[in-house]
């Protein structure tokens, strides 16, 4: 059983839909309208910073975290993928993979900066990607978990 923290949000709840779990890790994907396809990839064990995994520990969470942005890539075709892992305000280890658009609210700075486009001013163009991505997630999640499956017979 991994270690857990009862004041760590992450330790007593998912964080999110939960798309994929294994022993070590979960894939959880993000409730956030603007950014539809954000998903963070979560050590199952309280742990703050990647040096405290072992090397084996650290190679299967960044396999992880690569499986979920060739996955992005792949299905959902964003212009960048951001890749982060703060963990200022939750210090159990976790990665944000997140798929940006030219002309997201927040483009190109992060998404946690304030919007450069405010709510209800977003073009068409951007109405029109968020119903194309929106159409795209169930099959970026079959094949998210495929390629977590596959992933463990390696």
């Amino acid at each position: 059983m991994s270690a857990r923290d009862p004041n760590c949000p992450l330790c007593q709840e998912d964080g999110g839909t939960v798309l994929w779990r294994g022993p070590h890790l979960r894939i959880i994907e993000v409730d956030d309208a603007d950014y539809p396809g954000f998903t963070r990839v979560v050590w199952n064990g309280h742990l703050a910073e990647m040096t405290s995994l072992s090397t084996h520990g650290r190679d299967l969470l960044m396999r992880a975290v690569y499986v979920v942005e060739e996955t992005q890539q792949s299905v959902l075709g964003p212009d960048k993928i951001n890749l982060a892992s703060l963990g200022n305000m939750v210090p159990h280890l976790h990665w944000h993979v997140i798929p940006r658009w030219r002309g997201d609210r927040h483009f190109p700075d992060p998404i946690w900066a304030q919007p450069r486009i405010a709510a209800g001013t977003e073009s068409a163009e951007w109405h029109e990607r968020q119903t194309r991505v929106q159409a795209l997630l169930p099959r970026y999640r079959d094949r998210l978990v495929e390629a977590m499956n596959a992933l463990l017979w390696h």
